[in-house]
C-alpha cells in the first residue's frame, strides 16, 4: 500500500476505521507510523524500543479507536501522539530508567559547532546525554506542546516533578551547549 499522510485521511476514513474496517485501519497506520516512531524514538532513544512502542501504540489504537470521540484528522493526530508518548513513558518506567541521571565527566561531548546544522547535531547529542525521564519531559513539553499537568498525568507524577525535571534539563542543556544557544 502506498504511503498515506495524516493530511490524506478524511473524516470518512476515520469513521470507517472506528467501525473496524481493516483497510481503513491500515490507512491510519500508514498515515501515522512515521509520527509515532519519531515520538517513540525521541523518548526511548533506541530504534528497537521505538519499534516496540510503534507496535504497542497501534495495537492500542486498533483496540480503542471505537471509543475515539473525534472525527477530524487533527484530533486523531493528537490522540495517537498521546497514546504513543504514554506507551513510551510506560516502557521507560518498566526499564527502571526514570530515576537515573548520570552525566559522565568524559562523555565524549564534541563541543559546539558553528551553524544551524552543527547546533542541531549538538542539541541531539546533548539530549542523548539526559536521562530518559528528563529527555521525555523536554520532548513532550518543548516539542509536542504538552502542559506540565498533562506530562505529570502521563508519568504518574506531580506537576512540580514535571517542572523541576524541565528546569534541570534546560540547565544541563545550557551547560552543554553554552549560554548563547538560548536553551
Amino acid at each position: 500500500m502506498a504511503q498515506v499522510t495524516a493530511a490524506a485521511l478524511d473524516e470518512l476514513a476515520i469513521q470507517r476505521a472506528k467501525g473496524g474496517d481493516l483497510a481503513a485501519l491500515e490507512r491510519v497506520y500508514r498515515a501515522y507510523e512515521g509520527t509515532v516512531y519519531g515520538v517513540a524514538h525521541r523518548i526511548c532513544r533506541t530504534p528497537e524500543e521505538a519499534e516496540e512502542v510503534l507496535q504497542e501504540t497501534f495495537l492500542e489504537v486498533c483496540r480503542s479507536i471505537k471509543r475515539f470521540r473525534g472525527s477530524a484528522p487533527g484530533s486523531l493526530t493528537a490522540w495517537i501522539k498521546r497514546v504513543a508518548s504514554s506507551k513510551a513513558l510506560i516502557r521507560i518506567r518498566r526499564e527502571k530508567y526514570r530515576d537515573t541521571e548520570v552525566l559522565e565527566e568524559d562523555s565524549g561531548w564534541a563541543g559546539r559547532r558553528d551553524g544551524d546544522v552543527g547546533l542541531r547535531m549538538d542539541l541531539e547529542a546533548a539530549l542523548a546525554q539526559l536521562s530518559e525521564t528528563s529527555r521525555a519531559v523536554v520532548w513532550l513539553h518543548d516539542v509536542e506542546g504538552y502542559t506540565h499537568e498533562e506530562i505529570a498525568e502521563q508519568m504518574g507524577k506531580t506537576v512540580s516533578f514535571s517542572k523541576s525535571q524541565l528546569s534541570r534539563a534546560h540547565a544541563r542543556l545550557r551547560m552543554m551547549l553554552g549560554e548563547e544557544a538560548g536553551c
